[in-house]
């Protein structure tokens, strides 16, 4: 195998067509970060440094995940914040287990099924709108921080809360991606009024902050003082759950103080498969996760290293598994105390190999339906932490749709998710809407190990993106020998059009979204064999990550480049 280095610009020059292989730096839009202590990685440079402050005070994973957190619900409200829902997994050095934290909230107990088809008829729909009081479920933010500390934290509430209160007092400056999100979401919002403050808190000026602005949200830093001050139960049994039952009760929504008192997060134990000697572990249902471990167990099946990245056939196979891995999650992914979820059957190699044998190297599929696995009884942020007692964190917390519902109760400062859309209304579904049941959610933390041992703490944010990335990601780490900057800089696609919660069956195909570093070569094929093909300009996920070098005892930390966040550590 040949290596030359041409400095000639001419097209036609002659050492071009000699070349078998360049060898070099890979490509990154920057460098790893690597420390011995400890590493934060999350979608804005000032909360990864509030993380780092944090570890740096003695804190634990956790306490930085949970500062990093509330940070973001300050500076990037188009993605996160406290009226929204949180799934963690937790590396615990002292014990060596992996811990999962479903810390999503749950329907009004109020609202029955035929009342919820009742009032969307009045409004003309058949289906949960993404705004307004209907989509609202009980916020598990908070419930899921107070979880998460009582077992891993060390500092208390009130010093892990602080920088971000301060940031929400003092003001913040706006950054470019977040700001152009801010605008977005406030343009859709404003055209559909909604009851509460929510122009007031977050477009003070009558419009969204721009680039480099101070903005301050000075309800938001005396809601997260109650929270330091008094606890978890100020928010779902005192002050600030009174004033949310008011608020509803006079606007004609239906979540009442008695949702609140009841709800609780739910530690979990993650799932796993094996990936070519690697352990992937995702949470099981009512997320998603399951999703990237299917499409990792037929993919296992084919040779991904030989067709090299970004080729027409490693790219064919991987879409190809997204539609099969995504009509089972239309059909069974589901809250699993109100369905049947069939995890270990839909995770089964046995599984794995039938619906592999349902792809066709040479053309698309246009449609698949759903298997029969063995039935087992049994815009959002993402964000990792690691700090020098080998603990890490994977953590992801989400609004849903942006800045979620639109609804804010004036003087609390934050928004409502609107993660109650993902409902469907068809009687006997697995995902099927009723009171007190938690919502299909699509957000996802995701952990690997080897041998055992700890490897990578790692995310992708964006929607039904987030499975088809994770296994990007790893495809890029593990077939083929990325760093992991490099890993997540790689150009990206997507593939839409899957049966869904709010689509009809697929029965075209769907089409393909790419980035433009994709080659045309790669595009050009998946066109001849059948795939719809399209040159996206956004929405390719928020990628960030940590991995464990045990062999030099260090974290190696990188950040999303399309995003504007940031690793460091110390």
């Amino acid at each position: 195998m040949r290596t030359i280095v041409c400095g000639c610009v001419l097209s036609g020059c002659g050492l071009l067509a000699q070349i078998d292989r360049v060898e070099g730096l890979p490509f990154a839009t920057r460098a790893e970060v690597i420390a011995r202590h400890g590493m934060a990685a999350t979608s804005h440079p000032l909360a990864t440094q509030i993380a780092v402050d944090i570890l740096q005070a003695g804190g634990s994973a956790v306490d930085a995940a949970i500062a990093a957190n509330a940070a973001l619900g300050v500076m990037e409200p188009t993605g996160c914040g406290i009226g929204g829902d949180l799934f963690a997994i937790v590396w615990d050095a002292k014990t060596r287990q992996l811990f999962g934290l479903n810390g999503s909230g749950r329907s009004p107990l109020g609202l029955g099924y035929d009342q919820m088809v009742a009032e969307l008829g009045e409004l003309g729909r058949k289906t949960i709108p993404p705004r307004g009081l209907l989509p609202i479920s009980v916020p598990g933010t908070v419930d899921g921080w107070f979880a998460l500390h009582a077992r891993f934290g060390v500092l208390p509430m009130r010093q892990v809360l602080a920088p971000a209160i301060a940031q929400a007092r003092d003001g913040f400056p706006v950054t470019s991606y977040i700001g152009y999100l801010w605008d977005r979401g406030v343009r859709v919002i404003q055209d559909e009024p909604q009851p509460g403050a929510f122009l007031t808190t977050f477009a003070p000026q009558g419009r969204a902050p721009r680039k480099g602005e101070i903005f301050r949200n000075a309800d938001l830093a005396a809601t997260y003082e109650l929270l330091a001050e008094r606890g978890r139960d100020v928010f779902y049994r005192g002050e600030i759950a009174d004033r949310i039952d008011a608020f509803m009760q006079q606007h004609g929504g239906h979540l009442r103080k008695a949702d609140f008192e009841r709800h609780t997060s739910t530690w979990v134990d993650p799932v796993s498969v094996d990936y070519r000697g690697y352990t992937v572990w995702e949470l099981p249902p009512n997320g998603q996760g399951i999703a990237a471990l299917q499409m990792l167990t037929i993919l296992e099946g084919f040779d991904l290293k030989a067709m090299g990245p970004q080729s027409a056939d490693a790219l064919h196979l991987m879409i190809e598994a997204k539609k099969l891995a995504f009509e089972d999650r239309a059909k069974f992914y589901a809250d699993p105390e109100f369905a049947k979820v069939p995890v270990r059957g839909l995770l089964a190699k046995d599984y794995a190999a039938e619906r592999r044998a349902l792809i066709d190297l040479r053309k698309a599929g246009k449609r698949y339906d759903a298997g029969s696995p063995a039935l087992q009884q049994g815009d959002t942020i993402y964000l990792t932490t690691a700090d020098a007692a080998g603990n890490m964190v994977s953590l992801i917390q989400s609004n849903y749709r942006g800045m979620g519902s639109g609804v804010v109760v004036p003087g609390l400062g934050f928004g409502f998710q609107d993660r109650g859309e993902m409902f469907v209304l068809e009687p006997g579904h697995a995902n099927c809407y009723q009171p007190g049941k938690r919502p299909f959610h699509t957000i996802i933390p995701a952990f690997v190990t080897k041998d055992g041992e700890p490897w990578l703490s790692f995310g992708v944010m964006g929607g039904a993106m987030q499975p088809q990335g994770h296994v990007q990601i790893l495809v890029n780490l593990i077939d083929f020998g990325m760093n992991l900057q490099e890993a997540g800089d790689a150009a990206r696609w997507q593939h839409e059009g899957s049966t869904d919660y709010d689509r009809a069956p697929m029965r075209d195909g769907g089409y393909v979204e790419v980035e433009t570093g994709v080659p045309a070569a790669t595009v050009r094929e998946l066109v001849r064999r059948g795939h719809q093909v399209r040159i996206g300009d956004g929405g390719f996920g928020g990628y960030q990550a940590i991995l464990r070098d045990h062999r030099n005892g260090t974290w190696i930390g990188a950040s999303e480049s399309r995003k504007d966040g940031q690793a460091a550590g110390y």
